[in-house]
């Protein structure tokens, strides 16, 4: 039996001016983020830019991550991969450094529920001791049928499910009772999510205000929808102004408001517009950001 629960960042990684992953910098926000009472760590997934990086730097960050939480909250590994040969090695490696689990995205260009099932057998087979969890994000086919065929798979344990639909989600969360961790992956929606049973959710606005979700879970679990939906709406309104500015270059333009360097992502996303900086920070002042940073 395993439990998954809480709120998780989807961690970002920080890079060098050389380009490199900052390791120094990455056991710095682990910190920063377990003293904020953090669930776990989600790695190496679209906000770690995993599937931009090379499978040893995907090593790196995972058994950095697991080393510096030393057992305090865990880790869950993305080895996603269009290569199946990486995801594999990644898998392998996720469960010898002590992952607490794995999980995959839908690979790009697998659009077809048995070569998903033949990819996820692979991966799942490549680290028979840890749970396994789906990334289901877009896509054309069927999440609900397809999670059907995937649990099938013995390491099968849930998913992360980044949408908006909510009858679909509730339906993943009933398809098991037992050891079945369904999380939410928008962040937009946490509170929603939570209310159709999910465990926790995993998000890239957990890396700068992480306390605003744990808060959102503490009121539901009270029973205070209310200021559950009055949290989630204050989160919201800091997450439409990153995306006013381009999510992925102004994340990491906010994390070096909070004394986190982490560098410029990679492509294909793009770099912040330097010239913005000024208006970034006066629009996120404007809605308090630094108090709810704080909590």
């Amino acid at each position: 039996m395993f439990s998954f629960s809480g709120a998780w960042p989807a961690l970002v990684t920080p890079f060098t001016a050389e380009d490199t992953v900052n390791v120094t910098l990455l056991r710095e926000l682990v910190e920063y983020l377990i003293d904020k009472q953090v669930g776990g760590f989600y790695v190496c997934g679209g906000t770690g830019e995993g599937l931009f990086m090379l499978p040893e730097e995907r090593k790196l960050v995972t058994e950095t991550v697991v080393a510096q939480a030393n057992g305090r909250v865990p880790v869950i590994a993305h080895v996603g991969s269009m290569v199946v040969s990486d995801a594999v090695q990644l898998a392998e490696h996720a469960q010898e450094v002590g992952a607490a689990g794995i999980s995959s995205v839908i690979p790009p260009m697998f659009q077809d529920g048995e070569s998903l099932y033949a990819y996820f057998a692979r991966v799942s087979a490549a680290a028979p001791d840890l749970p396994l969890l789906t990334y289901i994000f877009g896509g054309s086919m069927d999440a609900i049928v397809l999670m059907r065929r995937l649990m099938e798979i013995p390491t099968v344990a849930g998913a992360k499910y980044t949408g908006p639909n909510m009858y679909e989600f509730r339906e993943i969360v009933e398809l098991r009772r037992d050891s079945w961790s369904i999380f939410s992956g928008m962040d937009e929606q946490c509170i929603y999510a939570a209310m159709q049973g999910a465990c926790g959710n995993i998000g890239s606005t957990l890396n700068y205000i992480p306390g605003i979700y744990r808060e959102i879970h503490n009121s539901y679990k009270m029973g205070d929808i209310a200021q559950g939906q009055e949290l989630q709406v204050r989160a919201n309104q800091v997450t439409r102004v990153l995306f006013s500015f381009g999510f992925f270059g102004a994340l990491k333009a906010v994390m070096q408001m909070l004394g986190f360097d982490c560098g410029k992502p990679r492509l294909p996303h793009l770099p912040f517009a330097e010239e913005k900086r000024d208006d970034l920070q006066a629009q996120l002042e404007a809605l308090d950001f630094f108090t709810v940073a704080e909590m």
